[in-house]
């Protein structure tokens, strides 16, 4: 598959068969394309809208047969109302430090990573990154992208969340957190802070991913009202209710 660019077609490739990571015993595939040059910001912003995601230095979308359980998820942000266990976080947290950063990996970060990965997701192939592979994660980005750090007010970092900055959002890519307070939400309280932050920035939408209404994992992401997702190529207000959409694209 390729699409036309100012420069030169853009390549887009399909990935062998893998183990599903969200929903036991099916199977993903990704189209994916890589993200390079002067164009890459222009391309991400692009794919973004189109529900792709990045990783890296490439953009990826799931293309599984016979399988459309992964959605495409953002949060309209001027709409955006907290119910009453979001702003019971926001008032928990108030006293966090909070700080954007360059998107630079270090030995703190890669700690709570570490950790957060053995506790949270020990059977994925993440946990067996190291340094250097986290460093790659982070710092191997062709577009526009910061870490935000949350520190008590001990300096102790408790949050971290790898950010991209697009045209019309921000793009959640990635976030990991103290896996030893599960009652301190501090991811969800990242991701509210994010909402607030795309705001302030005078932009439209917070973009969080892929949600997966039956994946323990990735079912989270509809609790954030009002959202929408993408269906068959278009963005469409999630459907209010505690399982959200009950169809498929």
């Amino acid at each position: 598959m390729t699409v036309s660019t100012t420069h030169r077609p853009q390549l887009f490739y399909t990935t062998p068969p893998a183990p599903c990571p969200y929903l036991p015993g099916r199977v993903e595939r990704k189209v994916i394309t890589e993200l390079s040059g002067s164009e890459a910001n222009a391309l991400h912003d692009r794919l973004s809208r189109a529900g792709f995601r990045r990783s890296h230095n490439i953009a990826y979308a799931p293309v599984c047969a016979g399988c459309h359980a992964c959605v495409p998820i953002r949060i309209p942000v001027a709409a955006f109302q907290p119910d009453r266990t979001q702003k019971r976080t926001l008032r928990q947290h108030a006293d966090l430090r909070i700080v954007e950063t360059a998107a630079r990996a270090t030995s703190e970060q890669y700690a709570l990573f570490n950790a957060y990965q053995n506790s949270r997701h020990e059977d994925g192939d993440m946990a067996l990154m190291s340094f250097e592979d986290y460093r790659s994660m982070i710092e191997s980005s062709p577009v526009e992208t910061s870490l935000i750090e949350f520190r008590t007010p001990q300096d102790r970092l408790v949050c971290v969340s790898l950010v991209d900055r697009l045209s019309d959002g921000l793009s959640a890519v990635y976030t990991f957190f103290d896996p030893t307070e599960p009652h301190k939400s501090y991811g969800s309280h990242s991701i509210l802070w994010l909402i607030s932050y795309t705001t302030a920035q005078n932009l439209s939408f917070l973009y969080l991913g892929y949600w997966v209404r039956d994946s323990a994992k990735m079912a989270y992401k509809a609790r954030y009202r009002p959202s929408e997702v993408m269906m068959s190529g278009h963005w469409e207000r999630l459907p209010e209710g505690p399982s959200g959409f009950s169809g498929h694209p």
